[in-house]
């Protein structure tokens, strides 16, 4: 296909022959093959998939276009949660044990001390972090936007947190990569370990991509649906950092800012740019935190395009 990105109206077949990466993706959306010669969008709605969140993650893993986050605003939520709970599943139950499997086949742990068992209890001590983080986000996170999404926000938590403490999870796996290709001598065929590594390329590859659709869309689409829910009349909650019901307005010194920090510019470029000092920069954006209950450049970048505060060719995408 010659096309810059996918759209609605193109056959799902041409697609997957497109980019073949998307068959995970398939899985995790609940899409399955056998679609003949419909369009993405007849398949998403026989599916009961939201063709929007379908497009925009399936452009995102073609292209790893991080200005992927101004589109945040065509995601349906539960539709892109489901796909990463999906995900979830996939690793946890399929993916990551299949190359615990093939490692045992591929090492000789005969050895007590041997750098093979070494390598397994690495993999092992690495599968239980990971199942760690994705269960800690299928419990708490995911409830937490389930409730957003019942109307419910009691101000206890919110997306930000998530992203200020969310780390990738495939670091590990690229360690465990580089010391198998450094370190480790195969005993007998060397296909086996081959074919292991390349799987575990690939599952770092997919680790990441997923990573990148929490932090560049799931978030950004949140703290929107927080908006969303804080505004909405006669809903009572509570606000983190203030106990007054409504938003409060940006000053015109704070749009200036937000503007500044959405177009790429540091902290120190901004207060140059509107002749302030440093600290009133930090002042500022602390106080654009607290009024928007955003913390992310994406979902900054968000509200100043809805709000008319930037072009999108003024946006720096890095």
């Amino acid at each position: 296909m010659t096309v810059s990105n996918y759209k609605e109206t193109d056959r799902m077949s041409d697609v997957i022959s497109d980019e073949f990466h998307l068959l995970q993706m398939l899985s995790r959306f609940g899409i399955s093959l056998g679609f003949g010669e419909k369009t993405i969008k007849e398949v998403c709605d026989e599916a009961g998939v939201d063709c929007g969140t379908f497009l925009v993650v399936a452009n995102y893993i073609k292209s790893g276009d991080p200005g992927v986050a101004l589109h945040a605003g065509r995601i349906s939520v539960s539709s892109l949660m489901s796909y990463l709970r999906q995900a979830h599943d996939y690793f946890l139950g399929f993916e990551l044990p299949a190359i615990r499997r093939k490692l045992l086949e591929a090492l000789d742990c005969s050895q007590r001390d041997d750098v093979a068992l070494l390598i397994l209890k690495f993999y092992d001590a690495y599968m239980n972090e990971v199942r760690a983080h994705m269960e800690l986000e299928n419990r708490k996170i995911f409830t937490y936007v389930e409730r957003l999404l019942a109307g419910e926000k009691t101000g206890g938590y919110e997306i930000a947190q998530f992203a200020r403490n969310h780390e990738n999870i495939n670091k590990k796996l690229q360690e465990l990569k580089n010391i198998i290709i450094r370190y480790y001598v195969p005993q007998g065929d060397a296909n086996l370990l081959n074919a292991v590594l390349f799987d575990i390329f690939n599952c770092e590859k997919d680790l990441f991509t997923h990573c990148e659709v929490e932090n560049l869309l799931f978030v950004p689409a949140v703290e929107l649906l927080e908006q969303k829910v804080a505004c909405q009349p006669g809903r009572p909650h509570t606000s983190v950092t203030d106990g007054s019901s409504g938003r409060e307005e940006l000053s015109e010194r704070e749009r200036e800012v937000v503007a500044c920090v959405v177009k790429g510019m540091t902290n120190k470029e901004t207060a140059e740019q509107l002749y302030i000092s440093l600290n009133t920069v930090l002042t500022h954006r602390k106080n654009i935190a607290r009024k928007l209950q955003i913390r992310s450049v994406a979902g900054l970048t968000i509200y100043a395009i809805v709000n008319k505060l930037v072009n999108i060719d003024e946006i720096k995408v890095s």
